[in-house]
């Protein structure tokens, strides 16, 4: 009897345990997870869960979208890439500078801001967290993300963002970029150019 009973109490135990770790996890909330840990979708490092805002999202997504604030509108209205990587696999960071360089998106609109490791906007007054196509205009654009503001181009601070992510949202997007992203989308470069102290 007493062997039944540590043996339902160990069972109970591991099963508590296994199933609010992977609750955590599937809901982006262990720690240092980012809401966009998950996705289907990866096109040139950038990576997006289509299940985010659509009717097909399960309580895991619905979880990390409340935790994490994000907006998440109808797949129709937006679709969000997120990117945590330079072209280089290295961790974007605040001590290098990166060139962010695209053209034209599949999407009535696009904006690229850039998130703190606690998906928070960095705590600076530069006025500069993010880059949208108002200012980027049609064709070939490029941008620069470092803590300083550059001499020309356009300027995304890093500055207190300590190890960053990006975050791609793209506007009322046309039907391809729904059907087929990896085709339909050529999604923005992310150049090292050099870190504090050391070159490229």
């Amino acid at each position: 009897m007493i062997k039944r009973t540590v043996t339902y109490l160990v069972s109970a135990i591991i099963g508590i345990v296994l199933g609010g770790a992977s609750a955590l996890y599937m809901a982006g909330l262990w720690p240092g997870m980012k809401p966009l840990d998950f996705g289907d979708v990866q096109v040139d490092g950038w990576r997006s869960d289509y299940a985010v805002g659509s009717e097909a999202a399960d309580i895991y997504t619905r979880a990390r979208v409340a935790r994490h604030g994000l907006l998440g509108l109808a797949k129709s209205e937006a679709v969000y890439f997120t990117r945590t990587r330079d072209d280089d696999g290295q961790v974007l960071r605040e001590d290098c500078d990166y060139r962010l360089s695209g053209g034209d998106m599949p999407a009535e609109w696009w904006s690229i801001t850039l998130y703190d490791p606690e998906s928070m906007l960095p705590m600076n007054e530069d006025a500069a967290l993010s880059y949208d196509k108002s200012r980027a205009g049609a064709g070939q654009w490029q941008a620069v993300i470092s803590p300083q503001e550059p001499d020309s181009e356009g300027w995304i601070s890093s500055r207190n963002a300590g190890t960053f992510d990006l975050t791609l949202r793209l506007y009322v997007p046309e039907a391809a970029l729904l059907d087929t992203p990896e085709t339909a989308l050529s999604p923005p470069a992310v150049e090292l150019l050099q870190c504090a102290g050391a070159g490229a």
